[in-house]
């Protein structure tokens, strides 16, 4: 057997009345800024994301670390990575640089996505310049993709770094699902690192959504005119499985709040 969690995630449902359902609902910090997608549109910029990947050089195995806040792009960027088969490392934005260099230079990512920085509070706090910092001792590092969030002037390196938008404008919206093993990686996620230095857990592809899904359908017990909202971070665990790959594995309309 054969299976990809984006495309359980999402096109599954594009062949049913949940294609037009809304799949993310964005509620940013300041209250008049929002977005909602609808799965077929969410299916659509994870496939120009995931083409911009392959663009830069990702394939299937290559690590992909993202450092980013509460925005629609990061579950977007997991899709996506999912989706050709990369294996995505989220690193908490909250979390210093010197923590981002050693998750970064222990899953050897070939890529950072990361954002010029984020709001906490209504105040502008970095994170390209947070990366920047430590990126010339990441010598895995070969592109770094910024998004425009918190409009904070950010250093640009014009043979690695580019913007997200920029890139998104001529991707393609077609990107077929790569077929994985129920045991290939999916994704890793470090441990806080306060006993010590931080530990790399690898989750894999089958085992994982199945776990996520059936438990986003029973402890939840969601039903389709359900609003879902886990307020955790898509940096922890919980963020993984119960705003992102859980919710949308089951079609439902999950909730994420910067």
């Amino acid at each position: 057997g054969k299976i990809n969690v984006s495309y359980n995630c999402l096109d599954r449902h594009l062949t049913t009345w949940r294609k037009n359902k809304a799949a993310l609902i964005w509620q940013g910090e300041p209250e008049e800024d929002s977005r909602t997608y609808t799965y077929v549109e969410l299916h659509r910029e994870v496939c120009k994301f995931a083409n911009v990947l392959k663009r830069k050089g990702i394939r299937k195995g290559d690590r992909v670390c993202l450092y980013m806040p509460m925005i629609p792009e990061i579950a977007i960027a997991m899709l996506a990575c999912t989706r050709i088969g990369a294996i995505h490392s989220i690193v908490f934005g909250g979390y210093s640089a010197e923590s981002l260099r050693k998750r970064i230079k222990d899953s050897e990512a070939k890529m950072l996505i990361t954002a010029d920085g984020s709001l906490r509070k209504g105040k502008p706090m970095p994170l390209k310049g947070k990366a920047d910092s430590v990126l010339g001792r990441c010598r895995s590092i070969k592109s770094v993709i910024v998004c425009k969030r918190a409009n904070i002037n950010v250093k640009m390196n014009k043979r690695r770094d580019y913007w997200w938008h920029e890139e998104m404008k001529d991707a393609s919206p077609f990107c077929k699902a790569v077929e994985m093993d129920a045991e290939d990686p999916l994704f890793i996620l470090y441990t806080s690192g306060t006993t010590g230095t931080p530990k790399g857990v690898l989750h894999t592809t089958g085992g994982y959504l199945v776990y996520v899904y059936q438990t986003t359908k029973w402890v939840f017990d969601l039903k389709d005119d359900d609003t879902y909202w886990c307020t955790a971070d898509v940096g922890w665990i919980t963020g993984h499985s119960y705003i992102v790959y859980g919710p949308l594995a089951n079609g439902a309309t999950s909730l994420m709040f910067e």
